[in-house]
């Protein structure tokens, strides 16, 4: 394998402005199968129609459907030959259901084209049961509108064929398995996923040799996030012997022997930032790794795949000269690991923090050698919260400050004990704002935050709390 190096244009950030590499050309899995189904109306209808047959919603109400056809079935059963009205009814609902399954497969076959459809044995047996369960509700229905019934061996031919109907509760497994597969895609939200060769997991190539994934789970989790048997099997088939995971999250591991003994871990709160020594740490072994083979690739991992993920690709991005500056590697990973097929929400590091730190790795790249920068011992003088107006009480009294140093809170206050402040924005952490920043890269002793640059407020959606002019000033004297 070859890595690329990307170069970032004057054009805005777009997948197709990273693709023309000055070095080398490599072509980046997509995760998607290649159909060559050109640009058509079918295609456009593909489109439109698969967010819906593909949906929570829509799996849950055919779950429902199984038992309330199972609940018919009984209820058919036990009425008396003599209610020809009930049993037509019952018998008329029941073909519906028995159409509604029949007209989902089709859909669904549709949607994912006949191959990948039929890849799965449990689809095979899927489809096999609605065709079978279909033509046995039409053959008792339509049996009522003639004389058939009243032959008591046809009676009793027809009840068995009824019975026969039960099969369709192991369309559960099925359809439990539709439901793991749209909750896992509703949880990775617009998440570029690896749908291939017979994969469905929340995986995307950033380039050539680095993957970005989400948490690898089990148990309940592995319910609505991949499945680590499902993750092993794909490493296993793609890059057997040539991978290693990093796994980022502080708050979880699983046991290593999984991936053969290959994981590293790096503890990172989440929605926090690694420390200047773990960032370093972190990129040598890296390099360490990949050297060693061309078809070396890393897999990175926090839980959802995004922030601290975000972080330590970029970081490496930068460290392999793959880009010069945080902002391009940020733009870069941002637009690789969103899909906009489906959504235009922007899946990439958004924590301001994060983008910090991704910033001073650049700078202890390029100013100090990858090597930690001078430590600097810096008091603060004072906080300055501007634009406070219409946060909490709109004068600080409901604010208290925390202090952490090193993982350690070293320092905390509460401007006045004041409870059931409504108006606050918790956000993450339950924290209103916060902040991560490192005084080795403080400039005239002052640090000054805008609310884009703020963790929380960052986001649009709790802009009506903190204004335009909303910031956090710090200004610190040489103790």
């Amino acid at each position: 394998m070859t890595t690329v190096r990307y170069e970032q244009g004057s054009e805005p950030p777009e997948v197709q402005d990273f693709e023309k590499p000055p070095e080398a050309s490599v072509k980046i899995d997509d995760g998607r199968d290649e159909d060559g189904e050109p640009d058509s109306c079918i295609k456009d209808i593909k489109t439109k129609i698969s967010p819906f047959v593909m949906s929570f919603g829509f799996r849950v109400f055919g779950i429902v459907l199984i038992f309330v056809d199972i609940a018919l079935l009984i209820v058919d059963l036990a009425v008396s030959d003599t209610q020809r009205n009930t049993k037509q009814t019952l018998e008329g609902v029941s073909l519906g259901i028995a159409l509604f399954f029949f007209v989902d497969v089709h859909l669904r076959v549709f949607v994912e084209g006949f191959r990948t459809y039929f890849r799965s044995k449990l689809n095979i047996l899927d489809a096999l049961i609605v065709v079978g369960t279909l033509l046995i509700n039409m053959v008792y229905s339509f049996s009522g509108f003639s004389a058939a019934d009243k032959i008591p061996r046809m009676v009793i031919f027809l009840r068995a064929l009824r019975i026969i109907i039960l099969i369709r509760i192991f369309r559960l497994a099925s359809q439990k398995k539709q439901l793991e597969k749209v909750t896992r895609r509703m949880v990775s939200e617009n998440k570029r996923r690896y749908m291939k060769d017979g994969f469905d997991l929340d995986l995307t190539y950033i380039t050539d040799r680095v993957i970005a994934m989400s948490f690898p789970s089990s148990g309940k989790q592995s319910f609505y996030r991949n499945p680590i048997e499902e993750v092993v099997k794909f490493f296993d088939t793609k890059h057997k012997d040539h991978y290693k995971i990093y796994n980022l999250c502080s708050e979880k591991g699983y046991d290593p022997k999984y991936f053969h003994y290959r994981v590293e871990r790096i503890f990172i709160d989440d929605h926090n930032v690694p420390t200047l020594v773990d960032m370093l740490k972190f990129t040598a072994s890296v390099r360490e790794w990949m050297k060693q083979d061309e078809e070396n690739i890393i897999a990175i991992h926090c839980k959802g795949g995004k922030g601290r993920t975000g972080t330590m690709v970029c970081t490496w991005l930068i460290d392999s000269d793959q880009f010069e500056s945080a902002k391009e590697s940020l733009d870069y990973f941002g637009e690789r690991r969103t899909d906009r097929s489906t959504s235009s929400k922007f899946q990439g590091v958004e924590t301001p923090s994060q983008s910090r730190y991704v910033g001073y790795y650049e700078i202890m790249k390029n100013k100090y050698g990858l090597k930690l920068p001078p430590e600097r011992e810096l008091r603060i003088r004072n906080i300055k919260i501007h634009a406070i107006r219409g946060v909490g009480k709109g004068n600080g009294s409901d604010l208290k400050v925390q202090i952490i140093l090193k993982k350690q809170v070293v320092f905390q206050c509460a401007c006045t004990i004041q409870e059931n402040c409504r108006d606050l924005p918790k956000g993450y952490d339950d924290c209103p704002f916060f902040f991560w920043f490192n005084t080795s890269f403080i400039e005239n002793n002052r640090l000054y935050l805008p609310r884009n640059e703020l963790d929380n407020p960052h986001k649009a959606k709790v802009w009506k709390i903190y204004r335009e002019e909303f910031a956090v000033e710090l200004n610190f004297v040489e103790p």
